[in-house]
């Protein structure tokens, strides 16, 4: 008898084990997660920007804003497809809300310039704030409205609702965390810590 039960409970032991570690796996909020997505220039960029906002569950980059279905990077940087280079934020809005996200978006990007960001030009590097909600294109308008009266001067940043999303290649992903060394060299001879600090001040992003 204990000879069949014993493989039966070492079964059962796996089984709890293997759901332990799945719930462990499993980041906070996950489950009432929402999502936001930015396009910022490089998405390298912008991903380092939101890894670091307490209450974002993770960050994918990729492309939006196009007319070509599940579009490559060789494809998206001729500008032919009318893509961004964007990020998808999932976060946990019982921690962080949009306003703040959007607060993190402006101080990581140049929102004067509409044919790139810093060293990287065309159509594919502009800003955007990709909404998915009437909420979110509301709290995005106020948030660009309020940054012109600010600086007194237009904001080049497009705000349109997001139609598809596109995750890009593996070695795009966590980029600044995978080639950290390679990534700070881009970062600064692209010259948008500089110029962020041009624009913000103290107040830069990442």
């Amino acid at each position: 008898m204990f000879r069949l039960l014993a493989p039966v409970f070492g079964l059962c032991l796996l089984v709890a084990a293997g759901a332990m570690a799945a719930e462990a796996d499993t980041p906070a909020g996950a489950e009432a997660a929402e999502t936001a997505v930015f396009a910022g220039g490089c998405f390298w960029c912008v991903e380092e920007a939101f890894d670091g906002v307490d209450g974002v569950i993770d960050t994918t980059s990729g492309y939006a804003g196009g007319h070509v279905e599940q579009p490559t990077y060789e494809q998206v940087v001729t500008g032919d497809t009318g893509h961004a280079e964007v990020v998808r934020v999932r976060y946990d809005p019982a921690r962080v809300d949009y306003e703040t996200l959007l607060d993190t978006f402006w101080r990581n990007i140049d929102p004067f310039d509409g044919g790139g960001q810093f060293c990287d030009r065309g159509s594919s590097y502009r800003s955007v704030i990709f909404t998915t909600s009437e909420a979110q294109a509301a709290a995005a308008q106020a948030s660009r409205a309020a940054l012109a009266e600010q600086f007194g001067r237009p904001i080049a940043t497009e705000i349109r609702p997001l139609e598809a999303f596109y995750p890009a290649e593996d070695y795009h992903q966590n980029y600044h965390q995978e080639h950290a060394v390679t990534y700070r060299f881009y970062k600064w001879n692209c010259g948008r810590s500089q110029r962020l600090h041009e624009i913000w001040g103290d107040r830069e992003g990442s």
